[in-house]
């Protein structure tokens, strides 16, 4: 059993089985989530529950954060019974969310200036990893609040990297997911084009992940395609706001600008909720 108590804000599609991995690897978890009823599968199986955000401050060494965006971060940080209601001289906390860099430069100097410590740590990988406890943690922050946290990385990740100071992390989860956009669309791109041409799904599937062009991605979604069935391991949604940041943040080769502007019209066609993959979905239509 870890001495480290932790803090959990956040009991969505990755912050859940992350948590559980947590209360796996022995450390003592006590979560807050606004929609209380997040919270129950992860207090039946050994965490505690908070009423705020501060009341996690006040009992734990170590609060995270994994919630949708910017302004949720914002919020628990600084709204009422946020986490800097009072200042708590040398307490960590780490954002795992994906948010701009920006935002976690801020943060980063906002705890500073009341005597505390921030390190963001998003995550490459999605539901499926977060629940295997085989993400990719992405930190930006001092040195020495990384190795505070390396424990707490070492139960949800098979890899961490302390990548430079605040706002780094988050510039490389950016980058990834751009990666992420662009291997997918193309992927949907190749699969409908193939069709159109007499080339059956599976055939297109077996040549794209048997050779050269295959990845984990393809070989992971190649069943949702088949089925056309888009469950969402990674919403559509939250990777329109990821391509929204990176343009903000600077990105601004020949492709972000189509790649956004394809899932921006996916997820205004009602596609939001589901899987990234479900760009499919909308470029059959095209």
């Amino acid at each position: 059993m870890s001495t480290l108590k932790l803090g959990w804000v956040g009991l969505g599609n990755m912050g859940n089985p992350m948590v559980k991995n947590l209360l796996k690897g022995g450390f003592e978890v006590t979560v807050f989530n606004r929609t209380k009823n997040k919270e129950q599968a992860l207090v039946e199986a050994g965490a505690s529950s908070a009423n705020s955000p501060q009341y996690l401050v006040e009992n734990c060494d170590v609060v995270l954060t994994m919630l949708s965006d910017d302004k949720a971060v914002k919020e628990v940080f600084e709204g009422a019974n946020g986490f800097l209601s009072k200042p708590y001289p040398g307490k960590l906390f780490i954002d795992m969310s994906t948010v701009s860099p920006d935002t976690s430069r801020y943060l980063s100097k906002l705890c500073s200036s009341y005597g505390m410590n921030f390190l963001e740590a998003p995550v490459s990988g999605s539901v499926k990893p977060a629940q295997d406890g085989t993400l990719i943690i992405l930190a930006g922050g001092d040195n020495e609040n990384y190795e505070k946290a390396k424990p707490i990385f070492d139960k949800l990740g098979k890899l961490s990297l302390l990548l430079g100071g605040a706002g780094v992390g988050s510039s490389a989860k950016l980058a990834i997911n751009y990666l992420l956009g662009l291997n997918l669309q193309g992927l949907a791109e190749t699969i409908l084009f193939a069709e159109k041409n007499g080339v059956n799904k599976q055939d297109m599937l077996t040549i794209v992940n048997e050779g050269a062009c295959g990845n984990g991605i393809t070989k992971l979604k190649s069943a949702s395609i088949l089925n056309n069935d888009y469950p969402a391991a990674f919403a559509l949604k939250h990777l329109v706001k990821d391509l929204r940041l990176a343009k903000e943040a600077g990105l601004n080769y020949p492709l972000i600008s189509p790649l956004s502007e394809s899932y921006n019209n996916a997820q205004k066609q009602g596609l939001g909720e589901e899987d990234v993959m479900a760009i499919m979905k909308w470029l059959e239509k095209q």
